[in-house]
């Protein structure tokens, strides 16, 4: 086994690092929502569409992991980077006016973005650390992680920024009338620059993938039992995962942490609007946090060499619950402190999940494993997002009756307040639950002091 000086000077790891930042930077991000309203769609159509884009990421989500150990990992990376393509092809260029073919349209494209969504997790990943492995540099995963971390937190400060204003027709025009030019643009024609631009950056997804080169011996599928093999590989790895204490408690913890504070990070401009920030600092603070993620990987690749897996789960504990009943207070302007530790602890999760599942995970099955970690997160998050909309009804109906003569925005506000004082004692209770179920129906340790 030959061995190398640096991790980076393995091509598959740079081809690692440029696929993650091309297909996860996209320049619509900061104005995903008013986008949709603004090509003609209406908010109910809006979260329709995501939930149709979360229900096919759970479906496509293990079987696509098991297809890519089977196959080949390069191949799924390859089919995700061209469903990219076209998911940015069908609303870059549908025609407007029409809200029903444009409805169908963002379905297509929501449907094309779950798959590739669920095709790329586990496999990009598994390609990557097998690179490792075959060089005998396993040890230097986090150190990847580390510097993938990083680099897309660069990459998201550029296309967040850039986004947001090529979006805004009136800077578009003021540069046109800067440079001499008499011609103006409209929202309808700037609305899609952030779609071009992510096109490019879904095309040099496509390059990458094709230059990657998958570790290990050539895959000879057999088309015969293709689906014969999927299945056993998934059940394989559901009966690993189940046999595995400590891997069945880095999904269960880190699903927990996981869909809890990716559930606050999706409400962060409605808590902005109720800590008194204008909304036009929205775009400096995104930045601003994403600036953490220039420092936090390194910080969580010093954890991982100095602290257990039990310490590091109790350190997630006590950043996130901080955080957590730090927002319950909404005090005004500070309150962007606690929204601080959420992003944090949910770049923590990120990177103590990969690096621990990748440690104990066999070669064979890493991409089916990593994907039933995938599975367990994002179905997750959609049983929170549905328990939110309830407790939302439930502290609506409580504001009519206290306050029965407040005006409807003023009651929402209510609501919005009292359901996120619900979710630090909700994090206790269900991390506590995770912690005992492991801990008594495996009858060992949920955490070794592996590192």
């Amino acid at each position: 086994m030959d061995t190398v000086s640096s991790p980076f000077s393995i091509a598959n790891i740079r081809l690692f690092i440029a696929f993650r930042i091309f297909f996860n930077a996209r320049f619509y991000y900061p104005v995903f929502t008013i986008l949709f309203l603004d090509y003609g769609l209406t908010i109910e159509q809006f979260a329709l569409l995501n939930t149709v884009w979360a229900i096919t990421i759970v479906v496509a989500e293990v079987p696509s992991g098991a297809l890519a150990d089977i196959f080949g990992r390069k191949t799924l990376i390859v089919i995700t980077s061209f469903l990219m393509v076209f998911e940015m092809l069908v609303i870059a260029f549908i025609p407007l006016g029409n809200s029903t073919l444009i409805f169908w349209g963002f379905l297509i494209n929501r449907v094309l973005s779950g798959l590739a969504e669920a095709m790329a997790s586990g496999a990009d990943e598994a390609i990557a650390y097998d690179s490792l492995i075959e060089k005998g540099s396993a040890k230097d995963w986090p150190k990847v992680l580390s510097l993938q971390m990083r680099f897309r937190s660069i990459a998201s400060i550029l296309t967040a920024t850039t986004g947001a204003l090529i979006y805004d027709p009136a800077i578009i025009n003021r540069i046109l009338l800067w440079f001499g030019s008499s011609h103006s643009v409209t929202q309808q024609i700037t609305m899609r620059f952030p779609i071009y631009l992510t096109l490019l950056l879904a095309v040099f997804a496509c390059m990458t993938a094709l230059m990657m080169q998958e570790p290990g011996p050539e895959k000879e599928p057999d088309e015969k039992y293709n689906i014969m093999k999927a299945s056993a590989m998934i059940w394989q790895a559901a009966k690993w995962i189940a046999r595995t204490p400590f891997a069945l408690a880095i999904i269960l913890v880190g699903m927990c942490y996981d869909h809890i504070l990716r559930m606050i990070v999706t409400m962060t401009s409605q808590y902005y609007r109720l800590i008194d920030l204008p909304e036009a600092s929205f775009g400096l603070i995104a930045s601003a946090i994403a600036l953490l993620g220039l420092v936090t990987p390194r910080v969580a690749e010093y954890m991982v060499k100095r602290f257990n897996p039990t310490q590091n789960m109790f350190w997630v504990a006590l950043i996130s619950l901080t955080g957590l009943f730090g927002l319950t207070g909404f005090f005004p302007y500070l309150g962007i402190l606690p929204m601080a530790l959420i992003f944090i602890g949910l770049m923590l999760v990120s990177f103590f999940t990969s690096h621990y599942l990748n440690q104990i995970t066999e070669s064979h099955y890493r991409a089916t494993i990593l994907s039933f970690k995938g599975l367990a997160f994002n179905l997750a998050y959609g049983l929170i997002g549905i328990f939110f909309a309830l407790l939302m009804q439930y502290q609506r109906k409580q504001g009519l009756i206290i306050h029965p003569d407040q005006q409807q925005d003023i009651i929402e506000n209510f609501a919005f307040e009292a359901a996120i004082g619900w979710f630090p004692w909700y994090t206790i209770i269900t991390l506590g639950v995770i912690i005992v179920y492991c801990g008594f129906r495996l009858k060992k340790p949920i955490f070794r002091d592996e590192k």
